[in-house]
């Protein structure tokens, strides 16, 4: 088990830097860009929960589905998926502390590779 939450930690560790890219991308093309591809889907926008796209954003990047990622990446402001993906972060890290029987911090480095404080 630790191999496979390691290898998923690994994924998430970029999740990070993809946010701030987004929020790049989006500052660059602006809104318009996305009101027309969601005219080209034919998808009527609704609001999502900051969570959900969290949870979407983080699943499809484990996944490497860049089309979902950036259907998250749209639900939400840039500030609301960081928050959402740092929060679901903190209650990965707390469940697999309780799994493991060891502290959030030791958990913590353990998935970054980092050594023992």
């Amino acid at each position: 088990m630790p191999g496979k939450a390691d290898r998923m930690w690994g994924r998430v560790r970029g999740i990070g830097s993809r946010v701030i890219g987004r929020w790049r991308a989006e500052e660059r093309t602006g809104r318009e860009e996305r009101v027309g591809r969601e005219k080209r889907t034919g998808r009527e926008k609704r609001p999502h929960n900051l969570f959900e796209a969290a949870a979407v954003y983080v699943s499809a990047c484990v996944e490497d589905d860049q089309d979902r990622i950036d259907e998250a990446a749209g639900w939400v402001s840039p500030e609301a998926l960081s928050f959402g993906v740092n929060e679901l972060a903190c209650r990965a890290v707390i469940a697999l502390a309780r799994e493991r029987d060891e502290s959030p911090g030791t958990v913590a480095r353990a998935l970054l590779g980092l050594p023992a404080a």
